[in-house]
């Protein structure tokens, strides 16, 4: 059930409170490879957004790389590079930093996943290190696609794996939930859903 408080407008610092709340108030980088956050949803790294066979092996069938770019900052993953794998792709070229605007991408990736996973896919978000342009975009889905407040999503995400936003991220994804909350996209009967 939500907390009283999770109706309401949310700011950077709550969803911070809610990141570093397992850990004693410490932000902590995940320490796997990948991890499922939701039924057929992982999110994950470079790692395995590069192992074809380890993708292949855990069921993958689609891989949303959020971080996409040749600089060290990301994951140069490409459609050719999984077409042979019978494995969807889609790719953003987001940076993360704080004035990276990552919201317009927040219906797309939604619909994305959403397609995928409707259709009994298994799908794979990834960035760098899998914390922070990755977890957005699972957050903004869960929000969109499966009527979560932003804070039951980040606590169940964080419950599965260590993310860590960057605060400009975290204000994207506070203005959605306040975009979504006054059109009344969020009721108690569909909060949790096909969770």
């Amino acid at each position: 059930m939500a907390a009283p408080d999770d109706d309401g407008p949310c700011t950077p610092e709550d969803l911070d409170t809610i990141i570093t709340a397992p850990s004693g108030g410490l932000t902590m980088l995940p320490t796997d490879g990948y991890n499922e956050v939701y039924p057929d949803l992982l999110i994950g790294d470079e790692s395995i957004a590069k192992d074809r066979i380890g993708l292949k092996r855990i069921g993958v069938t689609h891989v949303l790389n959020t971080a996409v770019g040749k600089t060290p900052y990301h994951v140069n993953t490409n459609h050719v590079m999984y077409s042979r794998l019978g494995i969807q792709f889609m790719g953003i070229e987001a940076m993360d930093t704080m004035n990276f605007q990552l919201h317009p991408y927040f219906n797309q990736c939604a619909d994305f996943i959403d397609k995928a996973l409707e259709n009994g896919g298994k799908v794979l978000v990834n960035c760098k290190v899998g914390a922070s342009r990755s977890a957005t975009i699972t957050l903004a889905f869960l929000m969109i696609k499966r009527h979560m407040t932003v804070k039951n999503a980040l606590r169940m995400v964080r419950q599965k794996r260590e993310v860590c936003p960057n605060e400009g991220f975290l204000q994207q994804l506070c203005d959605l939930n306040e975009t979504l909350r006054k059109a009344g996209h969020f009721t108690k009967h569909t909060c949790n859903s096909k969770a």
